[in-house]
């Protein structure tokens, strides 16, 4: 039989100490702190910066990889920029050389600055960490960008469900609301 107990991290006046779950907890902390495994906060996050980390996709064992949030269902990874095109109206993008080995699913945006540019088109998808738009302006600025979807081993292990039923599991019960007068 299984006998586990729950307990949560409570820090009054600066001691922490384990408590019942049921108990009311505040908990104050600064400086560098870290938490494995998962983490619940209801109510508003304030932030000065946001980051995911893992493992760089070329340099697992030497380095670490940081990109700021993006708000998406998908664990999607955005890069922008503005290229100048050539005297043939052409321009070859070049992206970070990690961009294969972390996305896929690409997706792509890109818009004339300044002068319309009816025959722009993408050349050549993204393939070996580039892509080549064509068909514009000779001179001509174009403001582009790319996305894709996280392909590396810990999003592929953890996922993003963007749809779950309240209920055990969950940080809410299915009739209970993060936000009561959503309940009303």
């Amino acid at each position: 039989m299984n006998n586990k107990r729950h307990f949560i991290l409570l820090a009054v006046l600066s001691v922490m100490v384990l408590a019942p779950l049921s108990a009311v907890a505040v908990l104050t902390l600064s400086g560098n702190v870290r938490f494995l495994g998962n983490l619940v906060i209801t109510g508003t996050l304030s932030k000065s910066s946001g980051t995911f980390v893992i493992d760089h996709p070329l340099d697992p064992k030497n380095k670490l990889l940081y990109h700021s949030f993006v708000e998406s269902p998908e664990a999607k990874n955005v890069y922008d920029g503005i290229v100048a095109l050539d005297a043939e109206g052409t321009a070859k993008i070049t992206l970070p050389d990690y961009f294969d080995a972390l996305n896929n699913n690409v997706r792509y945006q890109f818009f004339p600055v300044g002068e319309a540019m009816p025959n722009l088109h993408i050349a050549a998808e993204e393939k070996e960490n580039q892509f080549t738009l064509a068909g514009g302006m000779p001179g001509g600025t174009v403001s582009w960008q790319i996305t894709g979807v996280r392909k590396d081993p810990y999003i592929l292990k953890n996922p993003i469900i963007s749809e779950v039923d309240k209920g055990p599991g969950q940080p809410y019960n299915k009739g209970e609301c993060i936000f009561e007068p959503l309940c009303e």
